[in-house]
């Protein structure tokens, strides 16, 4: 048998790995091979600690790979280019990677499939898209009726195990990574992917079994931070799934049971935002909903730089932008809540805060940024209406009931009283100065007014869905 190139793009694990084990069954030798692709690393949407996050992965799997008897041989340029060259160097066989499912990756595989044979296997996605589909072949545009679809269909079995041994052919030159100051400031790699989701799922008391009561409390340490390893396939969807499962199949209480189910719900939320980016692509530039693409944003460049460096006014907010700047992360309440002050308190564009995501967040998915996004500006698939408004003071009195993440992130704000934190300005001459923090000198006064931003939201969506 000729040689076969295993190409890594989102599936940097050599557990669970369909790509890989097609490979392997295909040939004697097997080459890994990653490709620094320009247009990905060079596009607005990418992020410094995002990359920094794949090259201490690409890292971690060259270790990975080299207990293993192989290595990663790097290449740098167009991927259709680049493999080329890689494939005539090895007279490779054949070609094998997961799918992946965003506009641009479809355009990049078809341009190496007219020149070599590329085969796709798997998916980002337990189930990939055309997988779960209505009775008459159409995709599904609502998650409820995807959800009891998706759980309708037969288990795909148990996630496949590392293999022990790769033989690579020798001779072959790697380019290598940059060396490149930025760190992620995450861990990264699939050991400790495998690591996260074994602390998450298993034990007498995992956190999972807690997670439906504690998931959206902004304060509390009660998801599971596994995005950033299931957006590079450090942790495969099937992986997450069947710890899912297990834990549910463990929880010995009612409530332990939900907190299982819940976390297993988010997770088909995840396939929903990628099949949708599948079926839909023209989500990653517009609305979903074609009655709100006509909205007049009033895209206030000063409003959108108050709320990229956190300084709103409204504490929820300002620390979860300030949370994100400082780590690459947001709590996943934390980001609809400050997703909802953008686009209906300051009337900012949708795609100016998702893009602001892309280019700060470790875990930046450009399905579940998009999905996101959309589901917070009323514009994507939700069925929930458009006039849904967060309130940041009660979002922050309600799922940061102590203060405690906000005082974390914002520090001028540590010794206010609770029953101001969330609202300060409302605060006397006599509280402010007690408390050490003068509204519009020491925090900002609120860049706008709740009540009056939501009305000029709600009036701007009218006449929108009426245009």
């Amino acid at each position: 048998m000729s040689g076969a190139i295993w190409w890594v793009r989102r599936d940097l694990r050599t557990s669970d790995n369909a790509a890989l084990a097609e490979a392997l069954a295909s040939a004697d030798e097997v080459a890994p091979v990653f490709v620094l692709d320009p247009a990905l690393l060079g596009s607005d949407y990418a992020g410094p600690r995002r990359v920094a996050f794949l090259r201490e992965g690409l890292r971690a799997l060259d270790a990975d790979l080299r207990a293993r008897g192989s290595r990663l041989i790097v290449r740098h340029g167009r991927p259709a280019e680049a493999l080329a060259r890689l494939a005539a160097e090895l007279g490779a066989g054949s070609l094998w990677a997961e799918e992946d499912h965003s506009p641009y990756a479809r355009r990049r595989d078809a341009l190496v499939a007219a020149m070599l044979p590329l085969r796709l296997t798997s998916s980002p996605a337990l189930r990939p898209p055309g997988a779960v589909l209505k009775a008459d072949g159409a995709p599904y545009t609502v998650y409820t009726p995807f959800s009891r679809r998706w759980r309708e269909l037969p288990w795909p079995g148990e996630p496949l195990p590392a293999p022990a041994r790769i033989a690579t052919p020798e001779g072959i030159e790697s380019e290598g990574l940059p060396e490149e100051p930025a760190s992620a400031g995450w861990p990264a790699g699939e050991a400790e992917g495998q690591r996260q989701l074994r602390a998450f799922c298993e034990g007498p008391e995992p956190p999972i079994h807690r997670y439906a009561e504690e998931r959206d409390r902004m304060d509390l340490e009660a998801t599971s931070q596994l995005s950033p390893y299931l957006r590079f396939g450090m942790v495969s969807a099937g992986q997450a799934f069947a710890a899912a499962r297990r834990a549910l199949e463990a929880a010995p209480t009612v409530e332990s049971r939900r907190g299982a189910e819940v976390w297993l719900s988010e997770l088909i939320w995840r396939e929903f935002y990628i099949h949708i980016l599948a079926h839909f692509p023209h989500v990653r530039e517009g609305s979903f909903r074609p009655e709100l693409r006509e909205i007049a944003w009033a895209n206030d460049q000063e409003g959108f730089d108050a709320w990229r460096e956190g300084r709103t006014g409204y504490p929820v907010v300002d620390a979860a932008m300030r949370q994100l700047a400082a780590t690459g992360w947001m709590h996943n309440r934390a980001r609809m809540i400050a997703a909802s002050f953008l686009v209906k308190d300051l009337l900012v564009d949708w795609r100016w805060g998702e893009r602001w995501f892309m280019q700060q967040l470790v875990d930046g998915d450009p399905a579940a940024n998009n999905g996101g996004w959309q589901w917070t500006a009323g514009t994507g698939t939700d069925a929930a209406p458009y006039f849904r408004v967060f309130n940041p003071v009660l979002q922050g009195q309600r799922y940061d009931p102590e203060g405690a993440y906000v005082r974390r992130w914002v520090g001028e704000l540590a010794c206010v009283p609770d029953g101001r934190l969330h609202a300060p300005w409302e605060m006397s001459d006599a509280e402010q100065r007690a408390a050490g923090c003068r509204i519009g000198r020491d925090y900002p006064a609120p860049v706008v007014d709740h009540a009056w931003a939501r009305a000029r939201a709600l009036a701007a969506y009218g006449r929108g869905r009426a245009s």
